[in-house]
């Protein structure tokens, strides 16, 4: 991928404005996919990163921002954490590889890209005539679709080609993979549904995981919540996990279902 591709967007531009506020609503399908793939023995994933506002203030006292994206991402229900993977055109006090905690409320966008299988891929490698490889599938990219709404078809094709990601239709923004084949998967991961009887043999294996605490209070519970999993969550409750334990940040399992808007996971709450 080209660096300049990374960069620039302009957040003067109210498109832009309300592109950033979607990253942010849609961030926890981010991490859902980016959780399962840290479990995953064979990589899923092409890449995942986020990408926020870095600022500072040169000697004429002009603040000067650039939009930069993170990856190798962890998040703790309110801070994303990652490392810099731009080289910063014009900042001078960061630097690639410099590490952030940067607030949910503050980052710009995310993205996840999947290679298709065979064969629902064919036709792709058509968008790209040096290859014959499937294209891997970009999800999310909310700034990235705005910009590619602005452009061309040639200055498009030029664009996807530098990222080597089929972005799809720019006024369709998919958030989950296989989401309009599977929409199911907008509600649950199917690895959590498909995990789910190999979940409850691990914590028949190492029960102590169920009342396990973190250095900032979280458990399990809290773990599974805040990435979705809806299967989890369940068996977790079930075989007895607290539910009112609460973080340090004073948080409770069910406090992160609400804030994250993983509306369906309250029920599950409620009747344990």
């Amino acid at each position: 991928m080209e660096n300049n591709s990374f960069i620039f967007t302009d957040g003067r531009d109210p498109k832009m404005i309300e592109a950033y506020k979607n990253a942010q609503e849609t961030f926890k399908y981010f991490w859902r996919e980016v959780s399962w793939e840290y479990r995953r023995i064979i990589p899923g994933l092409n890449l995942a990163c986020v990408k926020a506002s870095f600022s500072e203030t040169d000697p004429s006292r002009e603040e000067i921002v650039e939009h930069m994206w993170m990856n190798d991402i962890d998040f703790d229900g309110d801070t994303i954490s990652g490392y810099l993977i731009n080289e910063p055109n014009n900042l001078k006090t960061i630097q690639l590889g410099d590490y952030f905690e940067i607030p949910l409320n503050e980052i710009s966008d995310w993205l996840f890209a999947i290679t298709p299988s065979q064969k629902k891929s064919k036709g792709l490698s058509k968008l790209f005539s040096s290859s014959s490889e499937p294209i891997p599938k970009a999800y999310g990219g909310f700034t990235i679709q705005k910009m590619r709404a602005d452009m061309s078809d040639s200055e498009r094709k030029d664009h996807d080609e530098a990222w080597q990601l089929d972005f799809g239709n720019y006024n369709e923004v998919e958030v989950v993979n296989e989401q309009k084949e599977k929409p199911e998967n907008l509600i649950e991961h199917p690895m959590s549904r498909n995990m789910k009887d190999d979940f409850v043999k691990f914590l028949e294996d190492y029960p102590n995981e169920l009342t396990h605490i973190d250095e900032n209070g979280f458990t399990i519970l809290h773990r599974e919540t805040i990435a979705g999993n809806l299967s989890s969550v369940e068996v977790l409750l079930k075989a007895g996990a607290n539910k009112n334990l609460k973080t340090q940040k004073g948080k409770s399992a069910v406090d992160y279902a609400k804030q994250l808007n993983w509306e369906h996971l309250i029920p599950a709450f409620e009747k344990n």
